[in-house]
């Protein structure tokens, strides 16, 4: 489905967990081309606070909010019925909402974060696929992108198992849909932002200060902003044509030349303290 930036008016997406971080941001610039939007949120006052936020900043009314747990099949299931019936159809489906975790031993994370983590990340994309593939059959058109991070690629960190199992878990997920989707007019791919600045990964390290301070050296040096990943991964999402791509933010070459540079090229995306 290759889409040139002036038929973006055209455009309608969906993006669950749309109303902060990447999600947001990706909802903003898709506003901004002039596409009408739908997002997620399970909270109300995240939903309303996100809604005004992309109002305000895209001067744009085509913005709306539906209440949605992912993990919840009829909750899902109403959210593509919610869009259907204010755009018509649904050309971009993107399975955003996730939970992230702080670096920990396995043996010490609570079980309502592990219980929590795989409900949202994985269970949540899973009905995510399933309603979004069935309405744009049903439709004969549309994509459906899911947002992989740390893990989707096969890396390993100490102290991030139920997180990386998640987003390894997530591209099984792409792949195995992608093979699905084949042959018909849904297109299914994959989003890999890298590290982004988000509560996602702030969140987990107020008042640890300590462990922030060992930790945010190197995520200064693989991070970026909202503001530079979205533009760049929407334009590859409205230009994009084939199914089963990953489209790569952070890929190894540029990851390996900023730990090169970090000498002499200091980079500042996160406060000292949080």
């Amino acid at each position: 489905m290759k889409i040139r930036q002036s038929d973006a008016s055209a455009i309608t997406v969906v993006i669950t967990g749309g109303a902060r971080g990447i999600g947001f941001g990706l909802a903003l610039e898709f506003l901004k081309r002039g596409a009408a939007v739908m997002i997620s949120s399970r909270g109300v006052q995240s939903l309303d606070a996100g809604l005004e936020r992309l109002r305000t900043a895209s001067g744009s009314v085509r913005v709306y909010g539906q209440l949605c747990e992912v993990s919840d099949p009829i909750q899902v299931q109403h959210l593509w019925d919610v869009s259907l019936r204010q755009f018509g159809k649904v050309d971009i489906w993107i399975n955003n909402a996730g939970l992230g975790q702080a670096q920990c031993p396995l043996d010490q994370l609570p079980d309502e974060t592990i219980d929590s983590i795989c409900a949202t990340n994985i269970t949540g994309a899973l009905y995510g696929c399933k309603t979004a593939l069935a309405g744009m059959k049903q439709q004969k058109q549309g994509a459906i992108y899911n947002m992989e991070g740390l893990g989707s690629s096969g890396g390993l960190i100490v102290g991030m198992t139920v997180y990386g199992a998640s987003k390894r878990a997530l591209a099984y997920i792409t792949d195995s849909l992608a093979k699905e989707a084949k042959g018909s007019s849904v297109l299914v791919g994959a989003l890999r932002p890298g590290m982004t600045a988000t509560d996602l990964i702030t969140a987990e390290y107020r008042d640890r200060p300590d462990e922030w301070n060992k930790v945010r050296k190197i995520f200064n040096i693989l991070s970026d902003t909202v503001e530079t990943i979205a533009p760049w991964l929407v334009e590859h999402m409205l230009t994009n044509k084939k199914n089963g791509v990953r489209f790569t933010w952070l890929t190894g070459a540029k990851a390996a030349w900023r730990f090169m540079s970090s000498p002499f090229v200091k980079r500042q995306i996160y406060p000292d303290t949080l």
